[in-house]
């Protein structure tokens, strides 16, 4: 399966751009899409999941037009939302058989064999017939994925399926998702850099609607192999050490700030190397982006 997207653009009518000529190309297995709040990912997810319609570009399942065939995608298409609504006081059986006859499941053997099948997938058969309001959020999202999977979907979109999760339902979930991601699509969409960094093989970061990068997520860290630097300040220093460096980012260790710079030379002042990761790349080129616009905005008012 590929999925292609062609600059793909959306203006609401009070003239945000949510999403500006963003172009990707995305084959079978996991496809991380990083950005923070605002960046325009659920506007993304939304169209994929044919919800929305862009305001220009086009996107090809293989050969399948996603923005006109919408019958066709969603027959191949598995959607878990970021939020999405159960009956409480029905238990998990009887919801995902329910949902099974809206997904076109009607006979009966059929539909039983194929709930129990995706409750032991999900693991959640031994609590199959518990009430889905005692579900904890991780049990919430397994179902999420059970029934996105009724219909044996070649396209998987999950968008921010991990926030709110504690540590071992998000490893749990997370393991369930690296298992679809063999022989299908499946698109995470979040701001959580983990997530993406332990699932996925191809990524890319939006930010302010715009395409920021797209490959491999261990060719992006070591791009910027070498030119990352860390030191522990003082919390009253943060501000002059970012007028003087490019921060890239800070975080707490130790109840002190930790500064992450960019610099392509040796900062000394007490800078040590810092072997990147992930999160080094996302904010690197997020600040970057910035850093340009900044630079451009004030050519243009001199």
């Amino acid at each position: 399966m590929n999925l292609s997207i062609q600059n793909l653009s959306v203006t609401y009518p009070n003239g945000v751009e949510a999403l500006k000529n963003v172009s990707l190309e995305i084959s079978n297995g996991m496809f991380g899409l990083l950005g923070p709040n605002g960046a325009g990912k659920s506007t993304l997810m939304r169209i994929l999941a044919t919800l929305q319609q862009p305001t220009s570009g086009n996107i090809f399942l293989n050969d399948i037009n996603l923005l006109t065939q919408h019958d066709v995608i969603r027959q191949q298409l598995g959607y878990l939302p970021q939020e999405f609504g159960v009956y409480p006081k029905v238990t998990a059986k009887q919801l995902l058989s329910h949902l099974a006859v809206l997904k076109g499941v009607t006979n009966r053997k059929e539909r039983n064999e194929l709930t129990e099948a995706l409750l032991i997938k999900t693991n959640l058969y031994e609590h199959r017939n518990k009430n889905m309001g005692s579900y904890s959020g991780g049990m919430r999202q397994r179902f999420g994925i059970a029934q996105a999977l009724l219909t044996s979907p070649n396209f998987i979109i999950v968008d921010e399926p991990t926030a709110g999760l504690d540590p071992s339902e998000r490893n749990r979930f997370l393991n369930l998702l690296s298992e679809l991601g063999e022989n299908t699509i499946v698109i995470l969409s979040t701001h959580i850099v983990e997530d993406v960094k332990e699932l996925c093989t191809d990524m890319a970061i939006l930010n302010r609607g715009e395409l920021l990068y797209k490959g491999c997520p261990r060719k992006a860290i070591s791009e910027i192999d070498g030119q990352v630097w860390s030191k522990t300040i003082e919390k009253h220093e943060i501000q002059d050490y970012k007028s003087r460096y490019h921060v890239i980012y800070e975080k707490m260790f130790a109840g002190k700030p930790e500064v992450h710079i960019y610099s392509e030379v040796t900062p000394n002042n007490g800078f040590a190397s810092s072997t990147p990761d992930l999160e080094d790349v996302y904010f690197q080129k997020i600040y970057c982006k910035n850093l340009k616009k900044e630079v451009l905005e004030e050519s243009l008012s001199s």
